[in-house]
Protein backbone atom coordinates (compact mmCIF):
# COMPACT_ATOMS: atom_id res chain seq x y z
CA UNK A 1 0.00 0.00 0.00
CA UNK A 2 1.41 3.36 -1.03
CA UNK A 3 1.86 5.89 1.77
CA UNK A 4 0.48 9.33 0.91
CA UNK A 5 2.03 12.59 2.09
CA UNK A 6 0.54 16.02 2.35
CA UNK A 7 1.84 18.90 0.28
CA UNK A 8 3.44 22.03 1.71
CA UNK A 9 0.29 24.18 1.99
CA UNK A 10 -1.75 21.27 3.31
CA UNK A 11 0.96 20.50 5.88
CA UNK A 12 1.05 24.11 7.04
CA UNK A 13 -2.73 24.10 7.37
CA UNK A 14 -2.60 20.95 9.48
CA UNK A 15 0.15 22.45 11.64
CA UNK A 16 -1.86 25.63 12.15
CA UNK A 17 -4.90 23.59 13.16
CA UNK A 18 -2.82 21.73 15.75
CA UNK A 19 -1.51 25.03 17.12
CA UNK A 20 -5.05 26.35 17.44
CA UNK A 21 -6.00 23.21 19.37
CA UNK A 22 -2.98 23.70 21.62
CA UNK A 23 -3.98 27.30 22.30
CA UNK A 24 -7.44 26.02 23.21
CA UNK A 25 -5.93 23.74 25.85
CA UNK A 26 -5.55 20.45 23.96
CA UNK A 27 -2.17 19.21 25.29
CA UNK A 28 -2.20 16.21 22.95
CA UNK A 29 -1.68 18.68 20.09
CA UNK A 30 1.73 19.55 21.54
CA UNK A 31 2.78 15.89 21.39
CA UNK A 32 1.68 15.67 17.78
CA UNK A 33 3.56 18.85 16.87
CA UNK A 34 6.69 17.65 18.67
CA UNK A 35 6.55 14.36 16.80
CA UNK A 36 6.05 16.15 13.48
CA UNK A 37 9.05 18.47 13.92
CA UNK A 38 11.42 16.17 15.81
CA UNK A 39 13.29 15.32 12.56
CA UNK A 40 14.00 19.05 12.19
CA UNK A 41 15.46 19.16 15.72
CA UNK A 42 17.65 16.13 14.97
CA UNK A 43 18.88 17.69 11.73
CA UNK A 44 19.91 20.89 13.51
CA UNK A 45 21.57 18.93 16.33
CA UNK A 46 23.78 17.13 13.78
CA UNK A 47 25.15 20.50 12.65
CA UNK A 48 26.78 20.90 16.06
CA UNK A 49 27.91 17.31 16.49
CA UNK A 50 31.50 17.01 17.70
CA UNK A 51 33.72 14.05 18.46
CA UNK A 52 33.60 14.82 22.18
CA UNK A 53 29.90 15.77 22.33
CA UNK A 54 27.39 12.88 22.16
CA UNK A 55 24.71 13.36 19.52
CA UNK A 56 22.02 12.12 21.91
CA UNK A 57 22.77 15.01 24.27
CA UNK A 58 22.52 17.52 21.44
CA UNK A 59 19.24 16.01 20.26
CA UNK A 60 17.84 16.45 23.76
CA UNK A 61 18.92 20.10 23.79
CA UNK A 62 17.43 20.66 20.32
CA UNK A 63 14.21 18.94 21.41
CA UNK A 64 13.99 21.30 24.37
CA UNK A 65 14.33 24.21 21.96
CA UNK A 66 11.60 22.68 19.82
CA UNK A 67 9.19 22.47 22.77
CA UNK A 68 9.93 26.10 23.65
CA UNK A 69 9.24 27.12 20.07
CA UNK A 70 5.94 25.18 20.06
CA UNK A 71 4.81 26.84 23.27
CA UNK A 72 5.76 30.34 22.10
CA UNK A 73 4.52 30.19 18.51
CA UNK A 74 1.53 32.32 17.62
CA UNK A 75 -0.56 30.60 14.91
CA UNK A 76 -2.05 33.96 14.00
CA UNK A 77 1.29 35.04 12.53
CA UNK A 78 1.62 34.68 8.76
CA UNK A 79 4.78 32.58 8.97
CA UNK A 80 5.53 28.86 8.79
CA UNK A 81 6.35 27.30 12.13
CA UNK A 82 9.61 25.83 10.83
CA UNK A 83 10.86 29.35 10.03
CA UNK A 84 10.13 30.33 13.62
CA UNK A 85 11.46 27.13 15.20
CA UNK A 86 14.90 27.01 13.56
CA UNK A 87 16.36 30.14 15.27
CA UNK A 88 14.88 29.05 18.59
CA UNK A 89 16.41 25.57 18.39
CA UNK A 90 19.77 26.92 17.20
CA UNK A 91 19.75 29.42 20.04
CA UNK A 92 19.23 26.61 22.54
CA UNK A 93 22.11 24.62 21.04
CA UNK A 94 24.45 27.62 21.13
CA UNK A 95 23.46 28.35 24.72
CA UNK A 96 24.24 24.73 25.59
CA UNK A 97 27.78 25.09 24.27
CA UNK A 98 28.27 28.51 25.85
CA UNK A 99 27.02 27.79 29.33
CA UNK A 100 27.26 24.08 30.06
CA UNK A 101 30.18 22.54 28.23
CA UNK A 102 33.01 24.90 29.18
CA UNK A 103 35.14 23.87 32.15
CA UNK A 104 36.41 27.42 32.68
CA UNK A 105 34.20 30.48 32.26
CA UNK A 106 35.05 32.29 29.03
CA UNK A 107 33.34 35.40 27.58
CA UNK A 108 30.42 34.41 25.34
CA UNK A 109 31.70 36.16 22.21
CA UNK A 110 35.02 34.34 22.60
CA UNK A 111 33.22 31.03 23.18
CA UNK A 112 31.28 31.46 19.95
CA UNK A 113 34.43 32.35 18.03
CA UNK A 114 36.26 29.36 19.52
CA UNK A 115 33.49 27.05 18.31
CA UNK A 116 33.64 28.59 14.82
CA UNK A 117 37.42 28.24 14.77
CA UNK A 118 37.21 24.61 15.89
CA UNK A 119 34.75 23.83 13.11
CA UNK A 120 36.86 25.72 10.56
CA UNK A 121 40.03 23.87 11.57
CA UNK A 122 38.31 20.52 11.13
CA UNK A 123 36.96 21.45 7.68
CA UNK A 124 40.18 23.09 6.46
CA UNK A 125 42.29 20.16 7.66
CA UNK A 126 40.06 17.86 5.64
CA UNK A 127 40.09 20.06 2.52
CA UNK A 128 43.78 21.01 2.61
CA UNK A 129 45.00 17.67 4.01
CA UNK A 130 47.25 19.58 6.39
CA UNK A 131 46.97 21.78 9.44
CA UNK A 132 45.62 25.20 8.36
CA UNK A 133 47.48 28.40 9.18
CA UNK A 134 46.10 31.07 11.48
CA UNK A 135 45.57 33.36 8.48
CA UNK A 136 43.58 30.69 6.62
CA UNK A 137 41.39 30.08 9.66
CA UNK A 138 40.82 33.81 10.06
CA UNK A 139 39.63 34.14 6.47
CA UNK A 140 37.00 31.44 7.03
CA UNK A 141 35.64 32.74 10.35
CA UNK A 142 36.04 36.44 9.53
CA UNK A 143 38.52 37.28 12.28
CA UNK A 144 42.06 38.64 12.41
CA UNK A 145 45.07 36.56 13.43
CA UNK A 146 45.12 37.85 17.01
CA UNK A 147 41.46 36.95 17.51
CA UNK A 148 42.02 33.47 16.06
CA UNK A 149 44.97 32.87 18.37
CA UNK A 150 42.91 34.02 21.35
CA UNK A 151 40.08 31.68 20.32
CA UNK A 152 42.48 28.75 19.97
CA UNK A 153 43.83 29.43 23.44
CA UNK A 154 40.31 29.76 24.86
CA UNK A 155 39.39 26.39 23.34
CA UNK A 156 41.64 24.82 25.95
CA UNK A 157 39.01 25.74 28.54
CA UNK A 158 36.33 23.69 26.80
CA UNK A 159 37.19 20.42 28.49
CA UNK A 160 38.93 19.74 31.80
CA UNK A 161 40.97 16.58 32.20
CA UNK A 162 41.05 14.69 35.47
CA UNK A 163 44.41 14.08 37.12
CA UNK A 164 43.23 10.47 37.47
CA UNK A 165 43.00 10.07 33.70
CA UNK A 166 45.60 7.66 32.18
CA UNK A 167 48.64 9.20 30.58
CA UNK A 168 48.22 7.02 27.49
CA UNK A 169 45.64 4.84 25.82
CA UNK A 170 47.37 1.76 27.20
CA UNK A 171 45.09 0.58 30.00
CA UNK A 172 47.86 -1.60 31.42
CA UNK A 173 50.25 1.31 31.91
CA UNK A 174 48.68 2.25 35.24
CA UNK A 175 50.17 5.77 35.22
CA UNK A 176 47.85 8.76 35.55
CA UNK A 177 48.43 12.41 34.69
CA UNK A 178 48.99 13.09 38.38
CA UNK A 179 52.09 10.88 38.25
CA UNK A 180 53.68 13.40 35.90
CA UNK A 181 53.52 16.16 38.51
CA UNK A 182 55.99 16.52 41.35
CA UNK A 183 55.05 15.84 44.94
CA UNK A 184 55.30 18.36 47.77
CA UNK A 185 58.94 18.45 48.81
CA UNK A 186 59.09 18.85 52.57
CA UNK A 187 62.85 19.35 52.40
CA UNK A 188 62.41 22.87 51.02
CA UNK A 189 60.55 23.93 54.16
CA UNK A 190 63.21 22.38 56.39
CA UNK A 191 65.97 24.12 54.44
CA UNK A 192 64.18 27.46 54.80
CA UNK A 193 63.70 26.92 58.53
CA UNK A 194 67.38 25.98 58.90
CA UNK A 195 68.50 29.11 57.04
CA UNK A 196 66.22 31.29 59.20
CA UNK A 197 67.50 29.68 62.40
CA UNK A 198 71.09 30.16 61.30
CA UNK A 199 70.50 33.90 60.88
CA UNK A 200 68.81 34.14 64.29
CA UNK A 201 71.69 32.35 65.99
CA UNK A 202 73.79 35.48 65.47
CA UNK A 203 71.70 37.07 68.26
CA UNK A 204 73.20 34.79 70.97
CA UNK A 205 76.74 34.04 72.15
CA UNK A 206 78.81 31.03 71.03
CA UNK A 207 78.50 29.57 74.56
CA UNK A 208 74.67 29.83 74.40
CA UNK A 209 74.65 28.23 70.95
CA UNK A 210 76.68 25.32 72.30
CA UNK A 211 74.31 24.84 75.23
CA UNK A 212 71.30 24.79 72.89
CA UNK A 213 73.03 22.31 70.60
CA UNK A 214 73.79 19.97 73.47
CA UNK A 215 70.22 20.27 74.78
CA UNK A 216 68.18 20.03 71.58
CA UNK A 217 70.53 18.33 69.10
CA UNK A 218 72.27 15.80 71.35
CA UNK A 219 69.34 15.63 73.81
CA UNK A 220 71.52 15.90 76.93
CA UNK A 221 70.00 16.72 80.30
CA UNK A 222 70.77 20.01 82.00
CA UNK A 223 72.93 18.16 84.54
CA UNK A 224 74.90 16.45 81.76
CA UNK A 225 75.39 19.77 79.98
CA UNK A 226 76.60 21.41 83.19
CA UNK A 227 79.11 18.63 83.75
CA UNK A 228 80.40 18.96 80.22
CA UNK A 229 80.89 22.77 80.20
CA UNK A 230 81.79 23.10 83.90
CA UNK A 231 78.76 24.97 85.30
CA UNK A 232 75.85 24.10 87.59
CA UNK A 233 72.51 22.77 86.40
CA UNK A 234 70.86 26.05 87.52
CA UNK A 235 73.24 28.06 85.34
CA UNK A 236 72.48 25.81 82.39
CA UNK A 237 68.75 26.38 82.91
CA UNK A 238 69.30 30.15 83.02
CA UNK A 239 71.44 30.07 79.86
CA UNK A 240 68.72 28.17 78.00
CA UNK A 241 65.97 30.58 79.10
CA UNK A 242 68.00 33.67 78.19
CA UNK A 243 69.11 32.37 74.80
CA UNK A 244 65.59 31.31 73.84
CA UNK A 245 64.20 34.70 74.89
CA UNK A 246 66.77 36.49 72.69
CA UNK A 247 65.97 34.19 69.76
CA UNK A 248 62.25 34.99 70.09
CA UNK A 249 63.02 38.74 70.19
CA UNK A 250 65.22 38.45 67.09
CA UNK A 251 62.56 36.43 65.26
CA UNK A 252 59.85 39.03 65.99
CA UNK A 253 62.15 41.83 64.83
CA UNK A 254 62.90 39.96 61.59
CA UNK A 255 59.18 39.37 61.00
CA UNK A 256 58.35 43.07 61.49
CA UNK A 257 61.17 44.05 59.12
CA UNK A 258 59.89 41.67 56.42
CA UNK A 259 56.38 43.06 56.85
CA UNK A 260 57.61 46.65 56.44
CA UNK A 261 59.51 45.69 53.27
CA UNK A 262 56.40 44.08 51.77
CA UNK A 263 54.33 47.18 52.58
CA UNK A 264 56.95 49.44 51.00
CA UNK A 265 56.78 47.37 47.80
Amino acid sequence: MRRTTTSGPEREAEDRELFLKLKAGDTSARDQLAERFLPLARQLARRYQRADEPLDDLVQVASLGLIKAIDRFDPAREVAFSSYAVPTILGELKRHFRDRTWSVRVPRDLQELALKVDKAVAQLSKDLRRQPSVLEIGEVVGANEEQVLEALEAAGAYRATSFDAPRSNDDDAGDSLADAFGDVELGFGLAEDRATLERLMAAITPREREVLRLRFAEDLTQAEIGARIGVSQMQVSRLIRQSLARLRTAALAAERQALRERNDD
